[in-house]
């Protein structure tokens, strides 16, 4: 699961090697919204051609959910999955369960949930076989619904909450939270990640390299987590073994519920951490 998603826009391919190296778990090369119009098929081409020339890279591609470009951009990426060139995936961007169903060659598909529609929509956008991860994505939802958003985001609690609920009903990977645009509020990104870790998202989606490392600390198990967590997995097995239903662990009962949250804990544990169980 990726904790950080930088977007690298499409048209600037000098960027794309630099992002890899930023320690974001993902890029999200973009050839939407920070692509000019005049500058859309430099940017398809570039993203192709750097794609190829770096197969399996973990990359995503955010197509333009447009009818004027939405076949052009499919196209590359069919094209991409039928010459066996691996990446991430796509991203729908404004997603709606006709654009998420479109034939992208069986890749797996991030829906990005941007507008009424796609709210309204999210269980079944959740419910298409390519759907891997839901995505949120606050400006553009703001705008289409006419909401104006106070600091601590708390209008935009209810959809969030939605979209987790969403995530987990359908078997999807937790989802990604939305960009944080304030790039001088450190302690503004750090908060709002955590909130959002605690409230069952994933990961979030960044905008800079500088906000890579607090993203992934927050997202990121402390030491004493996943001590606990291991801690926890013990007992229970222990007691499993034993014959008995549930464990007692420093005066705390232990049962299967608790069980899943040690278990949810130790899988956010990062792959290449000296600690991954």
């Amino acid at each position: 699961m990726s904790r950080t998603t930088l977007y690298v826009p499409g048209d600037r391919p000098d960027r794309f090697d630099k992002a890899l190296a930023s320690g974001a778990d993902a890029i999200i090369c973009d050839l939407e919204d920070a692509v000019a119009e005049t500058a859309k098929s430099t940017a398809r081409e570039a993203v192709g051609q750097w794609l190829r020339a770096s197969p399996g890279v973990p990359a995503w591609v955010r197509i333009n959910n447009r009818p004027d470009l939405v076949d052009e951009d499919a196209e590359l990426v069919r094209s991409l999955v039928s010459d066996g060139v691996g990446f991430a995936g796509v991203v729908v961007p404004k997603a709606d369960a006709a654009a998420c169903s479109v034939d992208f060659g069986g890749c797996p598909v991030t829906a990005l949930i941007e507008s009424a529609v796609g709210v309204a929509e999210i269980y079944e956008i959740a419910a298409v076989p390519e759907v891997v991860r839901l995505a949120l994505g606050e400006a553009d939802l703001a705008a289409d619904m006419g909401m104006q958003p106070s600091p601590d985001a708390l209008e935009m609690w209810p959809i969030r909450t939605r979209v987790v609920v969403a995530s987990v009903g359908k078997g999807l990977e937790a989802p990604c939270g939305p960009v944080f645009t304030n790039l001088d509020d450190d302690a503004g990104l750090a908060a709002t990640s955590e909130s959002l870790r605690r409230h069952g998202f994933g990961g979030r989606s960044v905008i800079h390299p500088k906000q890579v490392a607090a993203v992934n600390a927050a997202f990121t198990p402390s030491d004493d987590e996943i001590a606990r967590a291991e801690a926890v997995v013990a007992a229970f097995e222990e007691a499993a073994a034993e014959g008995r239903g549930v464990a007692v662990l420093d005066g705390e009962f232990i049962d299967a519920a608790v069980m899943r949250w040690a278990r949810a804990v130790l899988a956010r544990v990062p792959s290449d951490s000296p600690v991954n169980p």
